[in-house]
């Protein structure tokens, strides 16, 4: 099978696409976008069989081409990574910066078992302290301005927010799309808007008379009139946030106002980032053929983002648990290094007193069958043998 996601992401394409976990409302998109727009561009052929005047085929090609725009900028937006973040299987192991004092004073316990992580670490961005949580669900430290998106149950790059409009996350991958779709979206309705009134104007009689002759043109007045206040409101709030280096999502939680912007490079430097920068590749090879049990091929994501967030002074084997050496020897796993006996039966625990039972973890972490019942593993969890259960 493809790459396993334990988010709620859907693929189509074997990988080559990605949605979020509500793209069905892009039919809904879809209808409100193309409706008056092929309504319009019907209107015009029509009166190039009544009248025939020469700007007509203009006006036709150029709402033609800003619908086709409309509907490309969806679809690169909706169908494409917004910058999912690897999850981990096991969260790493903790180094000598978690023995520092930190401000935080809730501490990760619930799923890292013997391992004591604090909730909340400073990091140093443009020389200033931001401040990165442990995520729960993804186990890691999100990097700053990453944000767990709740409906698609995923970490991910500059996180915006989730747009149920095109039912996918906004985030560092898709974001110019993003812009370019709610642009184009506000173009097309004043565009509509605007020829639709010069229809009327141009209808001999009173402005009253021609409306009551030209009904589908007042309902696209109406309709894109509508319209244009919410896409158009939407698109001078996200220029504005452009202009400022700030995502929805930070805009509404954090207000720079009242502080500086360590992200913030000028609106020139501003614009050219969201413009101008090259996309950054996928951190997940969504092509790449693994079994459900491997789990994502994927390297640390602390590595990826070229950061310390979660940082530790091996390597990290974040699928099996395991370390490797300096010599890519293959030591026991951490899962196994302190485990719980009581759960042996008495039967189990005579023939292992005997020397008839030999316990081999690694054969366990390489996929061998295990041979006993029942471990408690230090992370909170149990190994079993028992095949019904799986």
């Amino acid at each position: 099978m493809h790459w396993f996601n334990k988010g709620k992401s859907k693929f189509l394409c074997g990988g080559r696409l990605v949605f979020g976990h509500d793209a069905s409302s892009l039919f809904l998109t879809t209808f409100l976008i193309g409706g008056p727009a092929i309504t319009f561009c019907i209107r015009m052929i029509l009166m190039i069989k009544e009248d025939d005047p020469p700007l007509i085929y203009p006006v036709l090609i150029g709402g033609l081409v800003l619908t086709f725009l409309a509907f490309a900028f969806l679809f690169l937006t909706s169908a494409r990574d917004p910058g999912i973040i690897p999850r981990n299987s096991k969260p790493s192991e903790p180094d000598e910066s978690f023995n520092k004092t930190t401000p935080s004073l809730e501490w990760v316990n619930n799923k890292v078992g013997n391992m004591k992580l604090p909730r909340i670490k400073d990091v140093k961005v443009n020389g200033h302290t931001v401040k990165v949580k442990f995520c729960d669900t993804c186990l890691l430290y999100r990097p700053p301005r990453v944000s767990h998106c709740s409906i698609c149950n995923n970490c991910v790059q500059k996180f915006d927010h989730h747009c149920p409009w095109v039912g996918q996350c906004i985030g560092l991958r898709n974001y110019p799309f993003f812009i370019m779709f709610i642009s184009s979206s506000t173009l097309l309705c004043t565009y509509v808007f605007t020829f639709s009134v010069i229809n009327i104007l141009r209808k001999k009689g009173t402005f009253w008379s021609a409306m009551s002759h030209d009904i589908l043109s007042v309902i696209l007045i109406v309709y894109c009139f509508i319209a244009v206040w919410f896409v158009g409101g939407l698109t001078v709030f996200h220029f504005y946030l452009i202009c400022t280096n700030q995502t929805t999502y930070e805009n509404f939680r954090y207000h720079y106002d009242k502080k500086e912007n360590p992200y913030s490079k000028g609106i020139i430097g501003n614009i050219k980032e969201v413009f101008l920068s090259k996309i950054p590749p996928s951190m997940i090879n969504f092509r790449a053929w693994v079994s459900e049990d491997e789990g994502p091929a994927m390297g640390s994501v602390e590595k990826q983002l070229d950061g310390g967030f979660m940082s530790s002074k091996e390597k990290f084997d974040i699928e099996i648990g395991s370390k490797f050496g300096k010599d890519n020897g293959l030591s026991v796993p951490y899962i196994f290094k302190n485990l719980d006996y009581t759960g042996i039966d008495d039967n189990l625990k005579r023939k292992m007193g005997d020397g008839d039972t030999e316990i081999d973890p690694i054969s366990i972490a390489s996929g061998q069958e295990p041979r006993y019942s029942q471990w408690t593993s230090p992370v909170g969890g149990k190994i079993t043998d028992d095949k019904s259960s799986r």
